[in-house]
């Protein structure tokens, strides 16, 4: 038997844009994917701490070091730039495995999106 579990989380992330007129995803500055153990085109589930929206999309790639995260598409009108959201991804993995697997978790906090090195 498998089990469905929290992968990967990118903890109160800061919304920098959100663009109605670009093909659906979110675009995540790829030092915090690297950080988050997530991937380009990952399915994620995105929770808005301001307005209580719950969504999915994938990833796509943004500009390393630039700390972006900006909704595009229909799920941009799910957000406002400034907003503090959850960017989270899960894996299917055995139930054995599932007792002992950890998640990976990047807190940014809600005050920047940028990893510190």
């Amino acid at each position: 038997m498998r089990i469905e579990i929290l992968k990967s989380k990118i903890h109160r992330a800061i919304v920098t844009d959100a663009d109605l007129n670009y093909e659906g995803s979110i675009t995540i500055d790829e030092d915090l994917i690297d950080a988050a153990n997530m991937f380009i085109h990952e399915k994620v589930a995105i929770v808005n701490n301001n307005n209580g929206e719950r969504f999915e999309t994938y990833i796509i790639r943004g500009e390393r070091g630039s700390g972006i995260i900006c909704l595009n598409g229909a799920a941009a009108r799910k957000v406002q730039k400034g907003d503090i959201i959850i960017i989270m991804s899960y894996a299917s993995i055995p139930v054995e495995e599932a007792k002992t697997f950890s998640p990976t978790v990047i807190n940014l906090d809600g005050i920047s999106n940028l990893i510190k090195k």
